[in-house]
């Protein structure tokens, strides 16, 4: 059995999803781990504390515990705030794996900061480690510009780490792209490795069985948005297509935009929703849109199988999961050309490929698919079949375990012999902190 270490500093597989900073890294971490340890791995995920009620360690699921670190105040703290706790983040990482005579053969880091802690825990332990991005700072950078909260060391961070990681995990061709172009990154030190859909819980449901759970009509035309309630992704886009639709269709269109900070919308708490609203009453749409806030994972696939259509056009996407879940559900999808998206989505097969900021054409393909039956019960045939072959977490995870075996065996080659480098003097931990590398803006 191998001993492998994931580090999620601010999205944990506990927490509830639809917030700001709950998410695709949330479900990727979670599901992952649980493939992983079906395969017969142990997988630690260390996570930054955010309540005091929360356990030090959860036994979540089988072969999979949850760790919990005291980095900062336990409580929740946006994640562009975060990287002056990765010191402390660190120490207290190196402190419970020698409190508890831990080794890992392998960590596993997901997001910029994890990854700088993997870095940090490498230089004193000799543990190799790979990274998952999620997303990247100068990808970011591009499309928020002045709106871009994090620290200006964050550029410099990747950079570190994409020559010092043992190997990059790369969620799609332009994530890999933007590596090489934007980094600098070494090809040969990249794998693709997309993200993936559980069978188990998105799989087609009768149209009409969903809407009466939901209690929604059954004679309406539903488009479906779910996810973060962000700017960037691009909610503004569909409600203004929305606008645009109307006109051109006899059906009656509504709009389903579920996800926030709470159970009912609530402004106050998600301020996008607000943005939103004002944007669907100029749009003249305002009656034709529902705001169901936050829901439970486990009647998502109720609201994917009630929709005719799901549409997700954010202005950048790594990768995105919530289409994989709509096409297992069997309902095309709508989504902007862009990272991910257009890896997952096939063109004019499982849905229609769109750039980010065009309500008028994506109106255009709204009609196109909801007008055509026939084109319509295709792409839902052709969605289910698609994403089964390509996207599941079984396929994801056997495809991890690859790069892993890739990396255990390349570092064997060079040191002959895996290391085995414990820390079990605790007083030598504040020693190794102070060797550890500092980034500072002013060296960007």
């Amino acid at each position: 059995m191998k001993n492998i270490a994931f580090i999620s500093e601010h999205a944990s597989p506990l927490a509830l999803l639809g917030g700001i900073d709950n998410g695709g890294q949330n479900v990727y971490v979670a599901e992952l781990s649980m493939q992983l340890a079906r395969k017969g791995y142990h997988i630690d995920i260390y996570t930054r504390r955010e309540n005091t009620e929360v356990p030090d360690v959860v036994e979540w699921k089988p072969g999979v515990r949850v760790i919990h670190l005291t980095a900062g105040p336990p409580s929740h703290i946006p994640k562009e705030q975060l990287l002056k706790y990765m010191q402390e983040f660190t120490f207290q990482m190196l402190f419970f794996m020698s409190t508890h005579e831990l080794y890992y053969e392998l960590i596993h880091a997901h997001f910029f900061m994890s990854a700088l802690v993997a870095s940090n825990i490498k230089k004193a332990t000799g543990i190799p480690y790979v990274v998952t991005f999620h997303a990247l700072g100068l990808v970011r950078q591009l499309h928020q510009k002045q709106q871009d909260g994090f620290p200006p060391e964050r550029t410099l961070i990747e950079k570190h780490i994409v020559a010092d990681a043992n190997l990059l995990i790369a969620e799609c061709p332009q994530d890999r792209q933007d590596l090489m172009e934007h980094y600098d990154a070494d090809p040969a030190r990249i794998a693709i490795v997309p993200c993936g859909f559980n069978p188990r819980e998105f799989y087609p449901i009768d149209r009409s069985v969903a809407r009466d759970f939901l209690r929604l009509p059954q004679h309406d035309k539903i488009i479906l948005q779910l996810g973060r309630m962000v700017p960037r992704k691009g909610v503004d886009n569909v409600i203004r297509a929305l606008g645009i639709a109307k006109n051109y269709t006899r059906c009656n269109l509504k709009l389903l935009v579920v996800g926030g900070e709470s159970e009912l919308p609530d402004p106050g708490l998600t301020p996008e929703i607000g943005r939103l609203q004002q944007v669907a009453i100029d749009s003249g749409v305002y009656d034709q849109v529902t705001f169901t806030g936050r829901k439970a994972r486990s009647i998502l696939k109720y609201y994917y199988a009630a929709a005719d259509v799901f549409i997700s056009t954010p202005w950048y996407e790594p990768f995105g999961i919530t289409p994989l879940e709509a096409m297992a559900c069997g309902t095309p999808v709508i989504g902007s050309n862009v990272g991910g998206i257009k890896y997952s989505v096939v063109d004019e097969y499982t849905g229609f490929l769109v750039p980010p900021h065009d309500p008028d054409l994506l109106a255009d393909k709204i009609c196109q698919l909801l007008n055509d039956t026939p084109l319509h019960t295709a792409m839902c045939k052709h969605a289910i079949k698609h994403v089964r072959h390509a996207f599941t977490w079984h396929k994801v995870a056997a495809d991890v375990h690859q790069v892993y075996n890739k990396v255990l065996s390349d570092v064997q080659k060079q040191v002959k012999v895996l290391p085995t480098k414990k820390i079990t003097d605790h007083a030598a931990l504040l020693h190794i902190m102070n060797l550890l590398p500092v980034f500072k803006s002013s060296a960007i």
